[in-house]
């Protein structure tokens, strides 16, 4: 059984790329999610020595701006990548999200599927539904999730547009109170996302409140994700990995994650052969990535940087919260980032376009859940 192969559409709309390098990009799997997903496949890891990359941290409780501004501009112009501590969300808190995602993770398959992945990205993603990577993987990634969004009634004008709509929970007697510690987490979470982006406006030269305009993050696509890995052993040389190397595709994410290393990082997506970089788990914070629409803004001035994530044969829990603007907004270069010299390398495009387009090449199509079931 087949996955109908989705070609990218990107072009001058496309995905962010500051080289003149191109990638070919295509979905040519030859799997069902579902089968795999009963599958144990343990490779061995063909990476080298763990090398840890060395990340700035900005703390949200400091009142020096200057220093966290000078810091966070730094690490956007280096790798994309830095810490955030003292956030506001207590550790107390942050280990029972991750108790609850865990407590979901471990149901049975038949119970997961039924809150199964809708065409809104809700609910359920079983193990190999995404292939961030084509090129190089030979399966999809061996991770499972689960998708929340900003919850919008059905009857409401509102949900007629991708991402927008009702999230799908598990059922309430499964797991109590597991969807009231998952909405407080979303709106927590946006708080610091919020704060972050303060700092990247005032990073760009611009006013502090850029981004809380409601086009932007005061009425943004917030989408959350719980994340479990399996103890499936990477093989990179071999197609197999957690994750397969991608850029996220929004402004910025949030990712908490357990002590667990796995993450790794190219600064340098061009160079042959690429460097990986591990990224050291830190208690209690928040890792925060650039995302490639705000590589756009700012005219490649700020770096989305290649990720993956590379399975040790540990179980490994994260939680994602990709933050994007508005549905309707426009993204376009920023008036800081761009002069007679230096003009804008994209044309604007909607954030709402850029998105489902994105989505739907990295994800299964989901009828093929539908015939894997017949």
């Amino acid at each position: 059984m087949s996955v109908a192969a989705s070609a990218l559409l990107f072009h001058s709309q496309g995905k962010t790329d500051c080289s003149n390098s191109k990638r070919k990009s295509h979905r040519n799997s030859n799997y069902s999610p579902i089968t795999e997903t009963m599958e144990s496949e343990k490779q061995q890891d063909s990476c080298p020595l763990q090398k840890f990359s060395v990340l700035n941290c900005i703390d949200l409780s400091s009142s020096d701006i200057d220093k966290s501004v000078s810091s966070l501009k730094q690490a956007c112009l280096d790798s994309g990548f830095f810490y955030v501590i003292n956030h506001g969300i207590s550790q107390e808190f942050m280990e029972e999200v991750f108790a609850e995602s865990k407590k979901f993770f471990e149901l049975p398959l038949v119970e997961k599927m039924k809150v199964l992945r809708n065409e809104k990205h809700r609910g359920y993603t079983p193990m190999l539904d995404e292939i961030l990577d084509p090129d190089n993987q030979v399966h999809g990634d061996y991770k499972e999730g689960y998708y929340m969004g900003v919850e919008v009634s059905e009857d409401d004008a509102a949900a007629e547009k991708p991402f927008y709509g009702p999230n799908v929970w598990p059922a309430d007697d499964l797991l109590p109170g597991w969807r009231e510690t998952m909405e407080r987490f979303r709106r927590e979470g946006l708080e610091v996302a919020r704060k972050v982006a303060r700092i990247i406006a005032l990073a760009l030269d611009l006013e502090a409140d850029f981004f809380d305009r409601p086009e932007m993050l005061g009425e943004p696509i917030a989408i959350m994700r719980l994340l479990h890995y399996g103890a499936q052993i990477s093989d990179p040389s071999s197609g197999i990995f957690g994750a397969g190397a991608h850029s996220d595709y929004g402004l910025i994410t949030l990712l908490a994650t357990d002590d667990v290393s796995g993450l790794q990082i190219c600064k340098d997506k061009d160079a042959r052969p690429q460097v990986w970089e591990y990224i050291e788990p830190l208690k209690g914070a928040f890792i925060v990535n650039l995302g490639d629409m705000l590589e756009r803004w700012s005219n490649c001035i700020f770096r989305s940087t290649l990720h993956r994530v590379i399975g040790s044969g540990q179980e490994r829990y994260s939680i994602a919260y990709f933050i994007e603007p508005s549905h309707d907004c426009l993204v376009e270069c920023l008036p800081t980032c761009k002069s007679e010299t230096n003009p804008a390398k994209f044309p604007p495009i909607k954030c709402g376009t850029y998105l489902s387009q994105r989505y739907k090449d990295t994800h299964a199509d989901l009828s093929l859940y539908d015939k894997s079931q017949t």
